[in-house]
């Protein structure tokens, strides 16, 4: 087995394991509370602007490497992981000090609400291993297989990145104050 390929299988390993653990790791995370710590409630707006300039900066991204910026393509990826992991941390963050706040909306819109909050969920668990697959593709050089999975990876990375916006913004009247 070349060395490219023994990369490639130690990376596989790496993100399923990533994979599995992040969203069991946020899950076990939500039942616990910090004693005696005031509630992180300024953290939301942050988060979810966090999750805007993560779609923009994708945006951005696809639009470099359409126009054969590579270079700035990999350096805007990296700022999209970055940003992706702050929002995790200051999002874990605020469910360990906070009270999760109901959605106290009525009629259809509840319906959509919770159909945008449960999609964002599922699909930011499952952007997980397509990003970092994508990512390990383009660090292997495979840039051909990069390219093909990232026609996937990216409508939902950006998916994820705006639905957390909207679900933001639909939640935000009714977070306490």
């Amino acid at each position: 087995m070349d060395l490219v390929a023994l990369k490639e299988k130690k990376f596989k390993r790496i993100i399923t394991v990533v994979s599995i653990v992040v969203p069991i790791f946020v899950a076990a995370l939500f039942g616990v509370r910090i004693p005696n710590v005031e509630p992180l409630s300024f953290l939301p707006p942050i988060y979810a602007s966090v999750n805007g300039l993560t779609a923009i900066v994708l945006i951005i991204a696809v639009w470099a490497i359409k126009n054969g910026k590579r270079e700035l393509h990999q350096k805007l990826m990296n700022i999209c992981i970055g940003l992706s992991l702050l929002f995790l941390l200051m999002y874990v963050a605020y469910h360990m000090t906070s009270d999760s706040t109901s959605y106290g909306g009525e009629g259809v819109v509840k319906y959509i609400y919770y159909f945008i909050l449960i999609t964002h969920i599922i699909l930011s668990i499952g952007v997980i291993p397509l990003v970092l697959r994508t990512y390990t593709r383009a660090y292997l050089k495979k840039f051909d297989q990069h390219r093909k999975l990232a026609k996937f990876t990216f409508p939902i990375w950006l998916y994820v990145a705006v639905s957390g916006v909207v679900v933001y913004l639909m939640i935000s009247p009714y977070y306490m104050h």
